[in-house]
């Protein structure tokens, strides 16, 4: 019993590891990274839809991004969606695709996606910890229940804290990992 609970958790913090994942791609370092615009919402045919589905994302030069999209129609909504999103980037549109430029992130810049990055590691720390809370509440639960005996309880929460150190260890790996990659000149 005590097995499944540490597995189930085992799987929502690798979740939480998952989700950490993707917000960092989507934070601009100084290279090209298709990851930026590819979850980018676009209206098409007044549906959001990501512009992964609606075009081809490649990187021509380390500093530049090409979106070139199946239905030439959505061309201008394309444009418009990067437009409108905070990445602070200027489409070039030469008629049958879109060019982004990516200018070089200047001292302040990286420091304020430092922050952005160190957010996001507590937010992802938060939820680790918090799937250790839930599992250690209901471990006690069934202490309390006599489904399983106090050594079995004690042993779950000893096993269940290695878990949560384990992660925490891993996000914070991965946030060095990003903070050097924004840092890098």
């Amino acid at each position: 019993m005590i097995k499944d609970m540490l597995k189930d958790a085992e799987g929502r913090m690798k979740g939480a590891i998952q989700s950490l994942e993707n917000d960092l791609a989507v934070i601009r370092t100084g290279r090209a990274s298709p990851a930026l615009v590819e979850k980018l919402s676009v209206i098409y045919y007044d549906t959001p839809t990501p512009l992964m589905q609606l075009a081809s994302i490649s990187i021509p030069e380390p500093r530049s991004i090409l979106i070139k999209p199946f239905d030439p129609s959505t061309l201008k909504d394309v444009e418009r969606a990067i437009l409108a999103s905070d990445l602070g980037l200027t489409p070039n549109n030469d008629g049958k695709s879109i060019h982004l430029n990516l200018p070089p992130l200047n001292e302040e810049r990286r420091h304020e996606l430092v922050k952005v990055v160190n957010s996001r590691l507590e937010d992802a720390r938060v939820a680790v910890r918090n799937v250790r809370r839930d599992t250690q509440n209901d471990m006690r639960d069934f202490e309390k229940e006599k489904m399983i005996s106090e050594d079995e309880l004690k042993r779950g929460e000893e096993d269940l804290q290695k878990l949560t150190d384990h992660f925490v260890e891993e996000i914070n790996e991965r946030g060095q990992e990003k903070e050097k990659e924004i840092m890098e000149v």
